[in-house]
Parts: C-alpha cells; structure tokens; sequence
C-alpha cells in the first residue's frame, strides 16, 4: 500500500502589532488521518488555551515532522518597506516548509482573500512541481490537518510572548491591536522611549505608527505650552 505524505499549513499572530509571525507545517501520513480526527482538533480560534496546549504535543507525536517558523517583527518591517506584502512573505516560508519536508500533498490555509493568486506564486517557488497543492481560505476550519497546524503555531506564538513578558518582567497583553493592556503598553513604550519602538514591535503597523504620531502630537504641543509659561508678560 502506498504511503501519502500530506502537510498541512497555516500561521497564528498575522494581525499582531507585536511579537513574531508564527507559521507551522505538520505532516503525516495518510493512515493517521484519523487519529487526528480521534482527537477532535478544530481551528484553534475555536479552541481555549488549555485545550491547545494539551493538543499540541499529542498532535506533534503524531506528526512525522512538525516544522514551526517564527518571523520576527523587523524582519516584517523590512520585507513590507522593500514592497513585499505579508502575503507574499508568507508564501516564501511556506514554500521553504513544504521543500523541506517534500510532502506527497499539501494543505493550506490560504491568508489572502484571492487563494488562486497566493497559490500560483507559492508554486512558483516550489522545487517540487509534481505535489497537490490546495490553497483554501477556512482551511483550518474544514481538514484537520491544517487545524492540528493552526492549534501547534498558536502554542507556539503563545509562548513566544510568555517569553517577552518574562524578558521585560511585565504584562503586555497579548498582542493585538484589539487588545486594551498592548495598546497601554505601547503606549507606555512610546514615552519611555521618546517615540522609538523596540525589535519586537511592529512599526510598520498602522496602530503603531498611529501612537507614534500621538506621542509626536503631544510633545509638540507641551513644547509650545512651555515656551508660552516662560515668555513674559508686557509691561
């Protein structure tokens, strides 16, 4: 009997305002499908956090490889500069998973609305020209082994904010955004630095680059309200 290697593919913290882009590729064979399946994986967005994190190691035990990318802030920041949308950037790291691991099929969860346009420049940068290759948007919500990929990269992304809270030795929210606690933080961030973001921000961002612009705002105007207290008054 023949042996089907199938990957699957998708990303977590693609809207975050900090921390890394994670992408994860899980393959397995055919026949394990269904152990997949036996462990009711979803779309991690569908999962509580708990839940993923007990996921995940029973996914990656399965998996006969599991290969996690994470793509840090600047580099994003430079990529988007140079004219390369995330999309596309994206794509580059996908097709270095699927390269590396020279999978029989591959499944993914495709981040651009127009899947047909981010799957012909994916295979333009294949080695392998001969696989199947599915590029669907919801993907993580219809083959389990693109929601086993979705639930290992967001443990991952996870954890990689963990790690930068342990590093500055405070709470920054979980990094979108949506989220109250990081917008204080980067708010926070901007005065302490007078404006200047670190590496692990996304500045490029537009709520980034709309705090920046805040703080620029207000130093002006204490600027001016200062020389106003100094100057005197006529006689």
């Amino acid at each position: 009997m023949v042996k089907i290697r199938i990957l699957g593919i998708d990303e977590a913290g693609r809207g975050a305002v900090l921390g890394p882009l994670v992408i994860c590729g899980i393959l397995i064979e055919d026949r394990n499908e269904k152990k997949l399946k036996k462990l009711n994986v979803k779309d991690s967005k569908l999962l509580k956090p708990k839940r993923r994190e007990t996921l995940a190691p029973k996914i990656e035990e399965i998996a006969t490889h599991s290969v996690v990318i994470r793509i840090s802030p600047c580099k994003i920041d430079s990529n988007r500069r140079s004219g390369h949308n995330l999309n596309q950037l994206e794509a580059l790291r996908m097709a270095d998973i699927i390269n590396m691991t020279k999978p029989d099929k591959v499944i993914i969860d495709s981040p651009d609305h127009n899947s047909h346009k981010f799957r012909d420049f994916l295979w333009s940068n294949l080695e392998n020209k001969n696989i199947e290759l599915v590029c669907e948007n919801f993907a993580d919500q219809n083959y389990p082994i693109v929601s086993a990929a979705s639930i290992v990269a967001k443990v991952n992304r996870d954890n990689a904010i963990k790690e930068l809270e342990q590093q500055l030795g405070e709470e920054i929210g979980i990094g979108y955004p949506h989220d109250q606690r990081t917008i204080n933080f980067l708010k926070k961030i901007a005065e302490q630095n007078k404006g200047k973001m670190p590496s692990y921000v996304r500045t490029t961002w537009d709520t980034t680059i709309q705090i920046i612009e805040k703080y620029r705002q207000k130093t002006i105007l204490g600027f001016i309200e200062s020389l106003i207290k100094k100057k005197k008054p006529c006689n």
